[in-house]
Protein backbone atom coordinates (compact mmCIF):
# COMPACT_ATOMS: atom_id res chain seq x y z
CA UNK A 1 0.00 0.00 0.00
CA UNK A 2 1.79 3.12 -1.02
CA UNK A 3 0.37 6.50 0.94
CA UNK A 4 2.88 8.76 -1.09
CA UNK A 5 0.49 11.76 -0.16
CA UNK A 6 -2.03 12.74 -1.94
CA UNK A 7 4.15 1.34 21.49
CA UNK A 8 6.26 -1.43 21.69
CA UNK A 9 6.67 -4.49 20.03
CA UNK A 10 4.40 -6.97 20.75
CA UNK A 11 5.23 -10.53 20.77
CA UNK A 12 2.52 -13.37 19.85
CA UNK A 13 2.25 -16.54 18.89
CA UNK A 14 4.59 -20.01 18.10
CA UNK A 15 3.61 -22.09 15.90
CA UNK A 16 0.52 -20.11 14.72
CA UNK A 17 -1.47 -21.29 10.90
CA UNK A 18 -0.65 -24.65 9.04
CA UNK A 19 -0.51 -23.50 5.01
CA UNK A 20 -3.12 -24.54 2.82
CA UNK A 21 -1.27 -26.50 -0.18
CA UNK A 22 -2.30 -27.46 -3.43
CA UNK A 23 0.51 -28.05 -5.98
CA UNK A 24 0.83 -25.69 -9.08
CA UNK A 25 2.68 -26.86 -12.08
CA UNK A 26 1.34 -24.87 -14.49
CA UNK A 27 3.15 -22.98 -16.54
CA UNK A 28 2.89 -19.93 -19.12
CA UNK A 29 3.64 -19.61 -22.38
CA UNK A 30 7.21 -19.63 -23.34
CA UNK A 31 8.53 -16.03 -23.54
CA UNK A 32 10.84 -15.30 -26.59
CA UNK A 33 13.80 -16.72 -24.70
CA UNK A 34 12.66 -20.41 -24.92
CA UNK A 35 12.33 -20.42 -21.23
CA UNK A 36 9.10 -21.15 -19.58
CA UNK A 37 7.54 -19.18 -16.58
CA UNK A 38 6.25 -21.19 -14.42
CA UNK A 39 2.71 -20.22 -12.66
CA UNK A 40 3.37 -19.16 -9.30
CA UNK A 41 -0.77 -17.91 -8.21
CA UNK A 42 -3.06 -21.03 -8.57
CA UNK A 43 -7.03 -20.85 -7.00
CA UNK A 44 -7.86 -18.72 -4.41
CA UNK A 45 -7.70 -19.04 -0.75
CA UNK A 46 -9.65 -16.47 0.38
CA UNK A 47 -12.79 -16.47 -2.08
CA UNK A 48 -15.42 -16.79 0.51
CA UNK A 49 -13.86 -13.89 2.70
CA UNK A 50 -16.57 -11.15 3.57
CA UNK A 51 -14.36 -8.82 5.71
CA UNK A 52 -12.74 -5.51 4.24
CA UNK A 53 -15.36 -3.42 2.64
CA UNK A 54 -14.65 0.07 3.13
CA UNK A 55 -17.49 1.92 1.59
CA UNK A 56 -20.07 1.18 -0.42
CA UNK A 57 -18.24 1.78 -3.53
CA UNK A 58 -15.01 -0.31 -2.29
CA UNK A 59 -14.65 -2.97 -5.05
CA UNK A 60 -12.61 -6.34 -4.83
CA UNK A 61 -10.84 -8.25 -7.92
CA UNK A 62 -11.40 -11.67 -7.08
CA UNK A 63 -8.75 -14.29 -7.72
CA UNK A 64 -6.10 -11.57 -8.74
CA UNK A 65 -2.16 -12.15 -7.40
CA UNK A 66 -0.53 -8.49 -7.42
CA UNK A 67 2.89 -7.27 -5.96
CA UNK A 68 5.23 -10.24 -6.12
CA UNK A 69 8.64 -10.60 -4.08
CA UNK A 70 11.01 -13.95 -3.62
CA UNK A 71 13.83 -15.18 -1.78
CA UNK A 72 16.10 -18.21 -2.45
CA UNK A 73 17.90 -20.30 0.29
CA UNK A 74 21.54 -19.90 -0.10
CA UNK A 75 22.41 -23.06 0.58
CA UNK A 76 20.25 -24.50 -2.02
CA UNK A 77 19.42 -21.26 -4.42
CA UNK A 78 18.00 -22.69 -7.35
CA UNK A 79 15.35 -25.03 -5.64
CA UNK A 80 14.32 -24.29 -2.35
CA UNK A 81 12.37 -20.44 -3.31
CA UNK A 82 9.44 -18.53 -1.36
CA UNK A 83 7.19 -16.16 -3.15
CA UNK A 84 4.69 -13.76 -1.63
CA UNK A 85 2.12 -11.53 -3.30
CA UNK A 86 -0.93 -9.85 -3.04
CA UNK A 87 -4.31 -11.90 -2.34
CA UNK A 88 -7.75 -10.58 -3.92
CA UNK A 89 -7.06 -6.34 -4.63
CA UNK A 90 -8.75 -4.01 -3.30
CA UNK A 91 -9.77 -0.70 -5.68
CA UNK A 92 -9.21 1.31 -2.27
CA UNK A 93 -6.40 0.16 -0.35
CA UNK A 94 -4.88 -3.24 0.33
CA UNK A 95 -5.65 -6.79 -0.33
CA UNK A 96 -8.13 -9.20 1.45
CA UNK A 97 -4.73 -11.22 2.24
CA UNK A 98 -1.19 -11.93 1.05
CA UNK A 99 -0.02 -15.74 0.00
CA UNK A 100 3.04 -17.39 -0.56
CA UNK A 101 3.87 -19.98 -2.79
CA UNK A 102 6.77 -22.63 -2.20
CA UNK A 103 9.00 -24.82 -3.68
CA UNK A 104 11.70 -27.52 -3.38
CA UNK A 105 12.60 -28.25 -6.77
CA UNK A 106 11.98 -25.12 -8.25
CA UNK A 107 9.39 -25.85 -10.69
CA UNK A 108 6.28 -27.07 -8.75
CA UNK A 109 4.73 -24.70 -6.28
CA UNK A 110 2.42 -25.08 -3.50
CA UNK A 111 0.44 -22.24 -2.20
CA UNK A 112 0.37 -20.99 2.04
CA UNK A 113 -1.34 -18.21 3.51
CA UNK A 114 0.47 -15.60 5.32
CA UNK A 115 -1.48 -14.81 8.91
CA UNK A 116 -1.51 -11.11 7.93
CA UNK A 117 -5.47 -10.34 8.02
CA UNK A 118 -8.79 -11.33 9.21
CA UNK A 119 -9.20 -13.84 5.50
CA UNK A 120 -6.50 -15.89 6.70
CA UNK A 121 -6.83 -18.59 9.22
CA UNK A 122 -5.29 -17.90 12.46
CA UNK A 123 -4.70 -14.48 10.70
CA UNK A 124 -4.15 -11.06 12.36
CA UNK A 125 -7.06 -8.75 13.55
CA UNK A 126 -6.75 -6.67 10.43
CA UNK A 127 -9.51 -6.27 7.95
CA UNK A 128 -6.70 -6.14 4.77
CA UNK A 129 -3.09 -6.61 3.98
CA UNK A 130 -0.50 -5.13 1.93
CA UNK A 131 3.25 -5.10 1.13
CA UNK A 132 4.20 -8.17 1.15
CA UNK A 133 8.00 -8.95 1.73
CA UNK A 134 10.59 -12.11 1.63
CA UNK A 135 13.83 -12.53 3.06
CA UNK A 136 15.83 -15.83 3.68
CA UNK A 137 18.98 -15.85 6.24
CA UNK A 138 21.83 -18.14 6.21
CA UNK A 139 20.39 -21.02 8.24
CA UNK A 140 17.30 -21.21 6.16
CA UNK A 141 15.26 -19.14 8.00
CA UNK A 142 12.10 -17.98 6.04
CA UNK A 143 11.08 -14.45 7.36
CA UNK A 144 7.58 -12.59 5.62
CA UNK A 145 6.33 -9.51 6.70
CA UNK A 146 3.38 -7.17 5.91
CA UNK A 147 1.01 -4.75 6.38
CA UNK A 148 -2.18 -5.09 8.67
CA UNK A 149 -5.05 -2.08 7.46
CA UNK A 150 -8.00 -1.80 9.12
CA UNK A 151 -10.37 1.07 7.55
CA UNK A 152 -13.92 0.49 9.00
CA UNK A 153 -13.22 -0.36 12.79
CA UNK A 154 -10.89 2.67 12.92
CA UNK A 155 -7.95 3.42 10.88
CA UNK A 156 -4.92 1.18 11.89
CA UNK A 157 -2.13 0.29 10.25
CA UNK A 158 0.73 -2.35 11.36
CA UNK A 159 3.30 -4.02 10.58
CA UNK A 160 3.79 -7.90 11.01
CA UNK A 161 6.42 -10.11 10.60
CA UNK A 162 6.27 -14.29 10.60
CA UNK A 163 8.93 -16.76 10.04
CA UNK A 164 9.26 -20.29 7.99
CA UNK A 165 11.42 -23.12 9.42
CA UNK A 166 10.12 -25.56 6.63
CA UNK A 167 11.21 -23.36 3.46
CA UNK A 168 7.54 -21.24 2.99
CA UNK A 169 5.12 -24.70 3.92
CA UNK A 170 4.03 -23.43 7.88
CA UNK A 171 4.35 -19.85 9.09
CA UNK A 172 5.67 -19.14 13.23
CA UNK A 173 5.95 -16.43 15.56
CA UNK A 174 3.33 -13.58 14.17
CA UNK A 175 4.61 -10.25 15.48
CA UNK A 176 3.32 -7.16 15.55
CA UNK A 177 6.57 -5.03 15.51
CA UNK A 178 4.56 -1.68 15.46
CA UNK A 179 1.20 -0.21 15.09
CA UNK A 180 -0.59 3.52 15.11
CA UNK A 181 -4.16 4.57 14.36
CA UNK A 182 -4.82 7.46 12.61
CA UNK A 183 -3.34 10.44 12.35
CA UNK A 184 -0.04 8.30 11.89
CA UNK A 185 0.04 5.66 9.18
CA UNK A 186 2.95 2.88 8.55
CA UNK A 187 3.28 2.17 5.33
CA UNK A 188 5.98 0.53 2.58
CA UNK A 189 7.60 -2.42 4.75
CA UNK A 190 10.49 -3.72 3.81
CA UNK A 191 12.21 -7.10 5.51
CA UNK A 192 16.18 -7.87 5.07
CA UNK A 193 17.87 -11.06 6.57
CA UNK A 194 21.67 -10.60 7.28
CA UNK A 195 23.72 -12.58 4.83
CA UNK A 196 26.22 -13.04 7.15
CA UNK A 197 24.73 -12.49 11.07
CA UNK A 198 22.47 -15.74 11.71
CA UNK A 199 19.12 -14.90 13.02
CA UNK A 200 19.55 -11.85 12.58
CA UNK A 201 16.67 -9.51 10.19
CA UNK A 202 15.76 -5.81 9.88
CA UNK A 203 12.02 -4.43 9.02
CA UNK A 204 12.02 -0.88 8.10
CA UNK A 205 9.40 1.42 6.95
CA UNK A 206 8.09 5.23 7.05
CA UNK A 207 5.53 5.97 9.50
CA UNK A 208 4.07 9.10 7.98
CA UNK A 209 2.61 11.99 10.79
CA UNK A 210 -0.30 13.84 8.94
CA UNK A 211 -0.59 15.90 12.17
CA UNK A 212 2.50 16.71 13.92
CA UNK A 213 2.03 20.05 14.69
CA UNK A 214 -1.61 21.18 13.49
CA UNK A 215 -3.37 20.79 10.40
CA UNK A 216 -1.89 20.54 7.37
CA UNK A 217 1.60 19.24 8.12
CA UNK A 218 3.47 16.35 7.49
CA UNK A 219 6.43 13.65 8.69
CA UNK A 220 7.35 10.68 7.61
CA UNK A 221 10.48 9.47 9.11
CA UNK A 222 12.45 6.09 8.46
CA UNK A 223 11.38 3.69 11.12
CA UNK A 224 13.12 -0.42 12.27
CA UNK A 225 12.88 -2.69 13.72
CA UNK A 226 15.44 -5.83 14.13
CA UNK A 227 15.46 -9.48 15.09
CA UNK A 228 18.70 -10.68 16.94
CA UNK A 229 16.96 -14.70 17.22
CA UNK A 230 15.13 -15.48 14.10
CA UNK A 231 12.36 -13.86 14.23
CA UNK A 232 11.03 -15.12 18.04
CA UNK A 233 10.96 -11.63 19.14
CA UNK A 234 11.50 -8.14 17.34
CA UNK A 235 12.58 -4.96 18.72
CA UNK A 236 10.63 -1.87 19.77
CA UNK A 237 10.22 0.22 16.25
CA UNK A 238 12.54 3.19 16.49
CA UNK A 239 13.31 6.41 14.07
CA UNK A 240 16.38 5.73 12.33
CA UNK A 241 16.26 8.25 9.41
CA UNK A 242 15.23 11.74 10.75
CA UNK A 243 12.93 14.14 8.36
CA UNK A 244 11.76 17.08 11.12
CA UNK A 245 14.39 19.30 9.61
CA UNK A 246 12.42 20.39 6.78
CA UNK A 247 8.76 20.91 7.05
CA UNK A 248 6.43 18.77 4.96
CA UNK A 249 8.94 16.09 4.49
CA UNK A 250 8.25 12.34 4.19
CA UNK A 251 10.79 9.16 2.93
CA UNK A 252 9.24 6.47 1.24
CA UNK A 253 10.20 3.42 0.11
CA UNK A 254 13.23 2.18 2.38
CA UNK A 255 14.90 -1.08 1.56
CA UNK A 256 18.40 -2.42 3.34
CA UNK A 257 20.86 -4.77 1.41
CA UNK A 258 23.94 -5.80 3.15
CA UNK A 259 27.54 -6.14 2.15
CA UNK A 260 29.01 -9.69 2.78
CA UNK A 261 32.41 -9.18 2.97
CA UNK A 262 32.38 -5.73 5.19
CA UNK A 263 28.78 -6.50 6.92
CA UNK A 264 28.01 -3.26 6.35
CA UNK A 265 24.03 -2.05 6.14
CA UNK A 266 22.62 0.17 3.34
CA UNK A 267 19.15 1.64 3.57
CA UNK A 268 18.08 3.48 0.24
CA UNK A 269 15.09 5.59 0.71
CA UNK A 270 13.10 8.38 -1.34
CA UNK A 271 12.84 11.24 0.21
CA UNK A 272 10.30 13.95 -0.81
CA UNK A 273 9.54 17.50 0.75
CA UNK A 274 5.96 19.16 -0.73
CA UNK A 275 4.73 22.70 -0.54
CA UNK A 276 2.80 24.12 2.61
CA UNK A 277 -0.22 23.23 1.68
CA UNK A 278 1.03 19.68 0.58
CA UNK A 279 -0.38 20.20 -2.82
CA UNK A 280 2.91 19.71 -4.68
CA UNK A 281 6.20 18.47 -4.74
CA UNK A 282 9.28 20.63 -4.14
CA UNK A 283 12.30 18.54 -3.79
CA UNK A 284 12.57 15.10 -4.16
CA UNK A 285 16.09 12.87 -3.88
CA UNK A 286 16.46 9.14 -3.09
CA UNK A 287 18.95 9.12 -0.01
CA UNK A 288 21.25 6.40 1.10
CA UNK A 289 22.40 5.90 5.16
CA UNK A 290 24.63 3.18 6.19
CA UNK A 291 25.48 1.24 9.91
CA UNK A 292 28.74 -0.34 10.57
CA UNK A 293 27.15 -2.37 13.41
CA UNK A 294 24.15 -4.25 12.43
CA UNK A 295 21.51 -1.86 12.83
CA UNK A 296 22.12 -0.50 15.73
CA UNK A 297 23.89 3.17 14.63
CA UNK A 298 23.21 4.97 11.36
CA UNK A 299 24.99 7.45 9.34
CA UNK A 300 23.72 10.72 8.06
CA UNK A 301 22.40 10.25 4.52
CA UNK A 302 23.60 10.76 1.43
CA UNK A 303 22.16 11.60 -2.05
CA UNK A 304 22.28 8.79 -4.61
CA UNK A 305 20.13 10.18 -7.47
CA UNK A 306 17.14 13.39 -8.17
CA UNK A 307 14.21 11.63 -8.40
CA UNK A 308 12.93 12.97 -11.14
CA UNK A 309 10.06 10.54 -11.93
CA UNK A 310 6.66 11.65 -13.76
CA UNK A 311 2.84 10.35 -13.60
CA UNK A 312 2.15 6.83 -14.89
CA UNK A 313 0.15 6.92 -17.51
CA UNK A 314 -1.06 5.25 -20.68
CA UNK A 315 0.96 7.20 -23.07
CA UNK A 316 -1.64 7.00 -25.81
CA UNK A 317 -4.40 8.52 -23.42
CA UNK A 318 -2.97 10.13 -19.84
CA UNK A 319 -6.26 9.97 -18.57
CA UNK A 320 -5.50 6.52 -17.75
CA UNK A 321 -3.47 6.32 -15.11
CA UNK A 322 -0.88 3.07 -14.11
CA UNK A 323 0.35 2.48 -10.60
CA UNK A 324 4.11 1.06 -10.52
CA UNK A 325 7.60 1.95 -8.80
CA UNK A 326 7.74 5.22 -9.28
CA UNK A 327 9.70 6.49 -5.67
CA UNK A 328 10.83 2.80 -4.92
CA UNK A 329 14.22 2.62 -5.29
CA UNK A 330 15.79 -0.77 -6.19
CA UNK A 331 19.30 -1.26 -4.81
CA UNK A 332 21.65 -3.94 -4.91
CA UNK A 333 25.45 -5.10 -3.95
CA UNK A 334 28.03 -6.37 -5.82
CA UNK A 335 29.26 -9.56 -3.87
CA UNK A 336 32.59 -9.62 -5.30
CA UNK A 337 33.50 -5.99 -5.42
CA UNK A 338 31.30 -4.08 -3.22
CA UNK A 339 29.93 -1.91 -5.84
CA UNK A 340 26.61 -0.20 -4.56
CA UNK A 341 23.83 0.10 -7.62
CA UNK A 342 19.97 1.64 -7.26
CA UNK A 343 18.07 1.22 -10.42
CA UNK A 344 14.62 3.48 -10.42
CA UNK A 345 12.07 5.31 -12.36
CA UNK A 346 13.13 8.54 -13.95
CA UNK A 347 12.68 11.00 -16.48
CA UNK A 348 16.38 12.58 -17.34
CA UNK A 349 16.83 10.70 -20.69
CA UNK A 350 13.02 11.60 -22.04
CA UNK A 351 12.96 15.44 -20.81
CA UNK A 352 10.51 14.84 -18.53
CA UNK A 353 8.26 13.19 -21.03
CA UNK A 354 7.98 9.57 -18.80
CA UNK A 355 9.43 7.69 -17.15
CA UNK A 356 12.37 5.34 -18.35
CA UNK A 357 14.72 2.62 -16.39
CA UNK A 358 17.74 4.21 -14.60
CA UNK A 359 20.70 3.05 -13.04
CA UNK A 360 23.44 4.80 -10.86
CA UNK A 361 26.33 3.29 -8.95
CA UNK A 362 28.97 3.95 -6.27
CA UNK A 363 32.28 2.22 -5.97
CA UNK A 364 33.26 3.93 -3.33
CA UNK A 365 30.92 2.37 -0.03
CA UNK A 366 28.39 5.03 -1.67
CA UNK A 367 30.09 8.69 -0.41
CA UNK A 368 30.19 9.61 -3.94
CA UNK A 369 27.70 8.47 -7.03
CA UNK A 370 27.97 8.35 -10.98
CA UNK A 371 25.37 10.10 -13.20
CA UNK A 372 22.26 8.38 -14.16
CA UNK A 373 22.81 5.59 -17.43
CA UNK A 374 19.49 4.50 -19.50
CA UNK A 375 18.80 1.12 -19.31
CA UNK A 376 15.49 0.56 -20.74
CA UNK A 377 15.51 1.16 -24.72
CA UNK A 378 15.28 5.02 -25.61
CA UNK A 379 12.18 6.19 -26.43
CA UNK A 380 10.09 3.63 -24.58
CA UNK A 381 8.01 4.05 -21.09
CA UNK A 382 9.29 1.47 -19.24
CA UNK A 383 8.71 0.88 -15.23
CA UNK A 384 9.04 -0.94 -11.94
CA UNK A 385 12.68 -1.78 -11.97
CA UNK A 386 14.35 -5.03 -10.07
CA UNK A 387 17.95 -5.50 -9.59
CA UNK A 388 19.91 -7.81 -8.76
CA UNK A 389 23.87 -8.92 -9.23
CA UNK A 390 25.45 -12.47 -9.55
CA UNK A 391 28.20 -14.06 -7.89
CA UNK A 392 30.29 -12.97 -10.98
CA UNK A 393 29.78 -9.69 -10.96
CA UNK A 394 27.01 -9.35 -13.46
CA UNK A 395 24.07 -7.05 -13.13
CA UNK A 396 20.79 -8.03 -13.85
CA UNK A 397 17.60 -5.21 -14.29
CA UNK A 398 13.80 -6.44 -15.18
CA UNK A 399 10.92 -4.00 -16.10
CA UNK A 400 7.74 -3.56 -18.09
CA UNK A 401 8.05 -1.64 -20.96
CA UNK A 402 5.74 -0.26 -23.53
CA UNK A 403 7.64 -1.01 -27.01
CA UNK A 404 4.71 -2.63 -28.08
CA UNK A 405 2.37 -0.40 -28.19
CA UNK A 406 1.21 1.25 -31.68
CA UNK A 407 0.11 4.80 -32.16
CA UNK A 408 -3.27 5.80 -31.54
CA UNK A 409 -4.10 2.49 -29.67
CA UNK A 410 -6.50 3.42 -26.68
CA UNK A 411 -8.35 0.23 -25.93
CA UNK A 412 -4.78 -2.00 -25.20
CA UNK A 413 -1.50 -1.57 -23.43
CA UNK A 414 0.63 -4.17 -24.42
CA UNK A 415 3.25 -4.22 -22.24
CA UNK A 416 6.05 -7.17 -21.78
CA UNK A 417 8.37 -7.65 -18.97
CA UNK A 418 12.39 -7.63 -20.09
CA UNK A 419 15.61 -8.68 -18.80
CA UNK A 420 19.03 -6.69 -19.24
CA UNK A 421 22.22 -7.55 -18.44
CA UNK A 422 25.53 -5.86 -17.73
CA UNK A 423 28.52 -8.03 -17.27
CA UNK A 424 30.38 -6.51 -14.59
CA UNK A 425 28.35 -3.33 -14.74
CA UNK A 426 29.06 -2.52 -18.28
CA UNK A 427 27.06 -0.31 -19.98
CA UNK A 428 28.64 -1.22 -23.23
CA UNK A 429 28.49 -4.97 -23.06
CA UNK A 430 24.02 -4.97 -21.91
CA UNK A 431 21.95 -7.05 -23.60
CA UNK A 432 18.29 -7.74 -23.24
CA UNK A 433 16.08 -10.38 -23.79
CA UNK A 434 12.43 -10.56 -23.32
CA UNK A 435 11.10 -12.64 -20.14
CA UNK A 436 7.01 -12.56 -21.01
CA UNK A 437 4.99 -12.87 -23.19
CA UNK A 438 3.01 -9.82 -24.09
CA UNK A 439 -0.09 -8.75 -21.83
CA UNK A 440 -2.81 -5.94 -21.96
CA UNK A 441 -1.71 -3.74 -18.96
CA UNK A 442 -5.24 -2.24 -18.35
CA UNK A 443 -6.64 -5.71 -17.68
CA UNK A 444 -4.94 -5.23 -14.77
CA UNK A 445 -7.09 -4.56 -11.28
CA UNK A 446 -7.42 -0.82 -10.42
CA UNK A 447 -6.36 1.03 -7.26
CA UNK A 448 -5.29 4.43 -7.89
CA UNK A 449 -3.91 3.30 -11.15
CA UNK A 450 -3.81 0.12 -13.25
CA UNK A 451 -1.78 -1.84 -10.78
CA UNK A 452 0.28 -5.04 -11.17
CA UNK A 453 2.16 -3.58 -8.30
CA UNK A 454 3.88 -1.59 -6.20
CA UNK A 455 7.34 -3.51 -7.23
CA UNK A 456 8.06 -7.27 -8.46
CA UNK A 457 11.27 -9.33 -7.75
CA UNK A 458 14.44 -10.13 -8.90
CA UNK A 459 16.87 -12.40 -6.80
CA UNK A 460 20.60 -13.67 -7.65
CA UNK A 461 20.44 -18.04 -7.67
CA UNK A 462 23.68 -19.01 -8.30
CA UNK A 463 23.70 -19.65 -11.70
CA UNK A 464 22.12 -16.52 -12.99
CA UNK A 465 18.80 -14.66 -11.70
CA UNK A 466 15.66 -15.88 -10.72
CA UNK A 467 12.35 -12.82 -11.46
CA UNK A 468 8.90 -13.10 -10.41
CA UNK A 469 6.49 -10.58 -12.07
CA UNK A 470 2.63 -10.05 -13.02
CA UNK A 471 1.02 -10.72 -15.76
CA UNK A 472 -3.14 -10.64 -17.16
CA UNK A 473 -5.41 -12.09 -18.51
CA UNK A 474 -8.01 -10.87 -21.39
CA UNK A 475 -11.40 -11.28 -20.74
CA UNK A 476 -11.19 -12.65 -17.49
CA UNK A 477 -12.81 -10.58 -14.78
CA UNK A 478 -12.92 -13.40 -11.92
CA UNK A 479 -9.13 -13.84 -12.70
CA UNK A 480 -7.49 -10.78 -14.02
CA UNK A 481 -3.99 -11.25 -13.20
CA UNK A 482 -1.71 -14.08 -11.77
CA UNK A 483 1.96 -14.09 -10.72
CA UNK A 484 4.87 -15.95 -12.60
CA UNK A 485 8.37 -17.15 -12.00
CA UNK A 486 11.49 -17.80 -14.22
CA UNK A 487 15.11 -18.62 -13.96
CA UNK A 488 18.09 -16.85 -16.56
CA UNK A 489 21.30 -17.43 -17.17
CA UNK A 490 23.19 -14.20 -17.01
CA UNK A 491 26.47 -15.29 -18.67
Amino acid sequence: MRVCLPLTAVTTAALLLVTVTGTTPAAADRNPDGTPLVQVSQGDPYAKCTIGARSPDSVVYPATEVEPYLSVDPRDPQRRVVTVFQQDRWNDGGARGLAAAWTTDGHTFHRSTLPFSLCAPGGADYERASDPWVSTGPDGTVYASGEGVDFTKSTRSALLTVTSRDGGRTWQNLTTTHVDEQPFFNDKPSLTADPIREGTAYQVWNRLDNEPSGPGSLDGPGYISLTRDGGRTWSEARPFVDTSAVPNTQTIGHLIVVDRHTGILYDFFDRITYSDDLSTVVEARYEMVSSTDAGETWSAPVTVARDTSVPEVDPNDPTKLLRAAATLPSPAVDPKTGTLYMAYEGSDFSGGSFDSVQLVRSTDGGRTWGAPELISPEGVPAFSPSIAVDERGTVALTYYDLRFLEPGDTTTLPTAYQLATLPHGDPERRTERQISRIFDWLEAPFAGGYFLGDYQGLVADGKGVRAVLTETHSDAPQNRTDVYTGTFRTH
